[in-house]
């Protein structure tokens, strides 16, 4: 069955009834809400990727001149037609989109500015069901519940626990352990006074009485002393004698405690303040991640960044894992499933020198699980991919790792990255215009997945086989 060329109303109108009518049986949504989504879902990727809906940006290729108006033949059985147009073709597609220089008519950009609108500021009710276990900033959405004893465990490995609260309870801590302890001491100070009877007025009043510590009159003052000996101040009043053992062993004892306090609070502290996670924010990843061709292969491309001048990540290598469901053939359904995408920057592989900023790729080849998907496919996929960007700090030696995700409608299908590297000859340097890190532009892209363009080559091979051996 050939495809015919429609008005573009009418094309647009099919495409949004079939992506209405599958995006509403795979999420199971009420009758109202599939329109919204559909839409949103529709503007993520036939209109940031290629425009599909215009009649103009649409070239046939036929298999004998390869002209712009050819017939592509679909299975009638596996591949309905809806108005003239089919639904997710499951044969080789002979559609090439062009994106380069297309236009989109007035009576479309409103409904176009519109869609886009939506999804930059996406409602409530879509962000729920933008599930995800890594979110944008690297933080994990994963709830741990029901574990015995949590409360036991976090308190035996302390000091981990301190590192990872929030400041406020750290700060807390910190002052409320150096109070306690002095009250605690202040406390001692006071009962060896009083069971001493220093604090006796006639004792006091005797020029010849000698007390275990000097001029200690109330609590107040035996507070002020604790303060004195843990922090080692001595100004001069108040010191020990020798007339009381236990004060001598007392003294000692608060002297270590508070070198023990202030070296584990410092600790902590330091720790803290220098946590390689805080170097993760100046490593920067694309917002979006795009798939393109690069020499003939479809890709998946991402670009890392790292801002800092001097301090570069030394021994930094990229890694890609693709979260999804998966059953196996004994039927056991295995939700989340991870598996790894092989990953490469430009000629080598995924360890990346992070002089500038790079664009990381993954081969859409036979090996990969992306290999069947094609661009109608993405918008009712279930998947997410998460980055980790690993890498050596070179001033402190301490490891570090960033971490993003790119979900089905933050993947732009027929978009490539803007250069921004550049050699300045006024400065005699390189410069990176940071201003376009996150910057896509439009390019020519099958919509058909890698493996039905894999069999269109092969296809089209074998033919230029025959007619050259028939020649």
């Amino acid at each position: 069955m050939s495809l015919r060329q429609e008005d573009n109303s009418s094309i647009t109108r099919s495409i949004e009834n079939v992506f209405d009518r599958h995006f509403a049986s795979s999420t199971k949504l009420s009758t109202s809400e599939p329109s919204k989504l559909s839409r949103s879902m529709l503007e993520d990727n036939l209109f940031s990727a290629p425009t599909a809906t215009m009649e103009d940006d649409f070239k046939y290729f036929d298999d004998d001149n390869n002209s712009n108006h050819g017939d592509v033949y679909h299975d009638e059985d596996t591949c309905p037609v809806v108005d003239g147009m089919s639904e997710f073709t499951a044969s080789p597609t002979l559609i090439h989109v062009t994106t380069l220089g297309s236009h989109i008519p007035e009576h479309h950009r409103k409904h176009h500015d519109m869609l886009r609108k939506h999804y930059r500021f996406p409602t409530a009710s879509y962000r729920k069901l933008r599930r995800r276990a890594v979110f944008k900033n690297g933080d994990r959405n994963v709830a741990q519940i029901n574990i015995s004893k949590r409360r036991r465990r976090y308190m035996q490995d302390i000091f981990t626990t301190l590192v990872d609260v929030q400041w406020r309870w750290t700060l807390l801590v910190f002052a409320m352990s150096f109070l306690l302890s002095w009250l605690a001491f202040g406390c001692v100070w006071w009962l060896i006074a009083f069971t001493h009877g220093d604090l006796d007025e006639d004792n006091m009043a005797d020029e010849n009485w000698q007390p275990c510590v000097v001029a200690i009159t109330s609590f107040a003052s035996c507070f002020l002393f604790s303060i004195e000996t843990q922090h080692t101040i001595g100004y001069g009043s108040r010191s020990t004698t020798e007339q009381c053992p236990e004060a001598i062993i007392v003294m000692c004892l608060q002297s270590i405690t508070g070198v023990m306090i202030q070296a584990f609070m410092v600790g902590i502290i330091f720790a803290k303040m220098a946590r390689p996670k805080q170097r993760t924010q100046t490593l920067l990843f694309s917002r979006q991640a795009v798939i393109c061709q690069r020499d003939g292969q479809m890709c998946l491309m991402f670009r890392v960044g790292d801002m800092r001048h001097k301090s570069h990540l030394i021994s930094s290598s990229v890694r890609a894992q693709l979260i999804r469901p998966h059953q196996t053939k004994e039927g056991e359904y295995l939700a989340p499933f991870l598996c790894d995408l092989k990953l490469q920057t430009d000629e080598y592989d995924s360890d990346v020198f992070l002089i500038w900023p790079m664009i990381v790729f993954h081969k859409i080849d036979a090996s990969s699980p992306l290999f069947s998907l094609s661009a109608a496919d993405i918008i009712h996929e279930k998947f997410e991919i998460i980055v980790i960007l690993e890498g050596t700090t070179e001033s402190t030696g301490q490891t570090t790792q960033a971490r993003t995700s790119y979900l089905p409608g933050e993947i732009l299908w027929g978009h490539r990255f803007e250069p921004i590297v550049s050699y300045n000859k006024d400065r005699c340097t390189y410069q990176v215009d940071y201003s376009l890190f996150h910057n896509t532009y439009q390019v020519d892209t099958p919509l058909c997945s890698a493996q039905q363009l894999y069999n269109l080559t092969m296809a089209e091979e074998g033919s230029l086989v025959e007619n050259v051996e028939v020649a």
